[in-house]
């Protein structure tokens, strides 16, 4: 359950809750890196909120912000970008079900 609420999430998050602006604004423009941290921001706060987590928010936020800095410089594409967003959500639940079972 916690997985599809992340994946979820994430595409609620990548999709309608982005948009063209936050999209176009996060790989261009004078506040390129604001609105790219922002955006990654959303991100991490969706895995804190689903996870009941702030470590796993916080690493969602970093990850995220790395994940599409890499595809904004055009060192990924789309479809990889997506994947590698999917493995962090597999590396959360993992590590949720590691400390929830220690």
């Amino acid at each position: 359950m916690i997985l599809l609420m992340m994946l979820a999430a994430h595409w609620l998050a990548d999709y309608p809750l982005q948009g063209q602006f936050l999209s176009d604004a996060k790989a261009h423009g004078p506040l390129r890196v604001y609105h790219l941290v922002a955006h990654a921001g959303i991100h991490g706060g969706a895995v804190a909120l689903v996870t009941g987590s702030l470590w796993l928010g916080m690493a969602e936020w970093v990850a995220h912000t790395i994940i599409d800095e890499l595809k904004v410089r055009g060192w990924t594409s789309f479809a990889l970008d997506q994947a590698l967003h999917i493995l962090c959500k597999l590396m959360w639940l993992a590590a949720l079900s590691f400390f929830v079972a220690a």
